[in-house]
């Protein structure tokens, strides 16, 4: 019987005094390679790693709530880590803010049950992509600036046709290893913060790689007059990303939040 298998009694005591936690945190993208560890690349994950490895004085794997690519922001990122025992969570967030890079930090720690996920248990992720269209040199680092004449209000109609469907094949970055192109989109719109500033917020169960900023180049081709409500309705259907429109750059888009 396992039961009596002194290695299996070892394995259970072991699990058990596992604890899951989760670190919120915040970090500026620019000097990152994305989210995810890549070989000879700088990434947010490794950088979080080093510094709980650093701290807990063991190696340490974090598990993040989503993949952000290259040059991508995020005000709010959630990641979890196992460690087999109680940890001061306070202290903990204190001295990785001490530790880690001025581009990143962390709001809280805290210990959660084993069970949740910080990608699976996410319930839905909210990004931002901001634009302006009068040159101005203190938002050029995080918002994309645009010379042409938009019509906001053809493209949040074409937003709020996003919410009648269930598959973005023609917004997922070619090539990618994604099995399923199926998400669920419960918010999508334009909304104005000044004269020439605008941002655009989508809030979904999960997103595809490259998916917000290929939505937004197709909004804009919406609102440029260079595709029709019909043309842009025909897109979606078609699910190829060679019918829609090119991707933003990365530095005006924002992961806002994840919720749990």
């Amino acid at each position: 019987m396992k039961n009596g298998n002194p290695e299996w009694i070892i394995i259970c005591i072991f699990a058990a005094v596992m604890q899951r936690y989760f670190v919120f945190f915040s970090y500026d993208g620019t000097n990152y390679h994305g989210w995810q560890i890549q070989p000879h690349c700088h990434s947010v994950q490794a950088e979080l790693q080093r510094a709980l490895s650093t701290l807990l004085r063991r190696e340490m794997e974090v598990v993040g709530a989503g993949r952000t690519d290259a040059g991508v922001h995020a005000r709010v990122m959630a990641a979890h880590f196992d460690f087999d025992g109680d940890l001061d969570c306070q202290q903990l967030a204190y001295k990785l803010n001490r530790i880690l890079p001025r581009d990143m930090a962390v709001d809280r720690v805290e210990a959660v049950d084993n069970d949740l996920h910080a990608r699976f248990s996410a319930t839905s992720r909210t990004y931002h992509y901001y634009i302006h269209t009068r040159k101005n040199p203190f938002r050029r680092a995080y918002s994309c600036e645009l010379h042409y004449h938009l019509d906001f209000e053809a493209m949040n109609e074409a937003a709020t046709i996003l919410m009648s469907y269930d598959d973005f094949g023609a917004f997922c970055k070619s090539h990618t290893d994604v099995k399923t192109t199926l998400c669920k989109i419960s918010e999508a719109r334009w909304i104005q913060t000044a004269a020439d500033e605008w941002y655009f917020v989508i809030t979904a169960n999960r997103f595809l790689r490259n998916m917000v900023r290929a939505v937004v180049g197709t909004l804009i081709e919406v609102g440029r007059g260079r595709m029709t409500l019909k043309e842009f309705r025909s897109v979606v259907e078609g699910k190829k990303r060679t019918a829609a429109g090119e991707s933003m750059p990365a530095h005006a888009l924002f992961l806002e939040n994840v919720t749990y």
